[in-house]
């Protein structure tokens, strides 16, 4: 039983990370540079 709860808990963990990660990518951050063009020369723009 414990096994099911951890391996659900870990299901939603990278769900949620992925989700994140697809939000910051529609909202023109980029994945590589963190979102700060100023670190990447202004190539996420």
């Amino acid at each position: 039983m414990g096994t099911i709860v951890v391996g659900a808990l870990l299901l939603v963990m990278v769900g949620l990370a992925i989700c994140s990660m697809i939000n910051d990518k529609k909202h023109g951050k980029s994945l590589q540079c963190g979102g700060d063009c100023s670190k990447c020369g202004g190539h996420c723009k």
